[in-house]
């Protein structure tokens, strides 16, 4: 099933303010798929490289993106909402410059999530993303666990 990708998706980041105020820019959203890019200033900590937590939170923030593009939350799925459960990062090396973070969930897996999110309220989901360099070099990994949860 084909589902249009509303403007609520690539407004996300906006919905958010301290992810605004980080300079977070999504620069892919489409059904399975999400990327998003993170800026060096204001993320910087005090040894020059990029603070861990900015790092997380770009990674994190890909779940609810990639479920708002990928699920029709105001159609079939309306009264849904993506939650985070949990969420590991594993930092790989220091970061510096533009920050790319990407994460993907293939077309099974999202039909998988839909028919448990209407048979049972709730569709889990397991997202990894890749965090890389301005060089392309891997610099963090996250796991996280998210949902499609009906609210209420």
């Amino acid at each position: 099933m084909a589902y249009t990708l509303r403007v609520e998706a690539v407004q996300a980041v906006g919905s958010v303010p301290i992810l605004e105020a980080m300079g977070i820019r999504v620069v892919e959203v489409r059904a399975g798929f999400a990327a998003a890019e993170l800026p060096p200033e204001p993320n910087m900590n005090h040894f020059g490289v990029t603070y861990a937590g900015s790092l997380f939170s770009v990674a994190e923030m890909l779940g609810g993106l990639l479920a708002l593009a990928t699920f029709d939350l105001e159609g079939e799925l309306a009264g849904f909402v993506p939650l985070v459960k949990e969420s590991t990062i594993r930092f790989r090396r220091p970061a510096l410059g533009v920050v790319r973070a990407s994460a993907s969930l293939p077309a099974p897996e999202v039909d998988r999530v839909r028919a448990d999110a209407l048979a049972t309220g709730k569709g889990e989901f397991v997202l990894e993303a890749v965090l890389t360099d301005a060089q392309g070099e891997v610099v963090a990994s996250t796991t996280g666990t998210y949902q499609v949860r009906r609210l209420g």
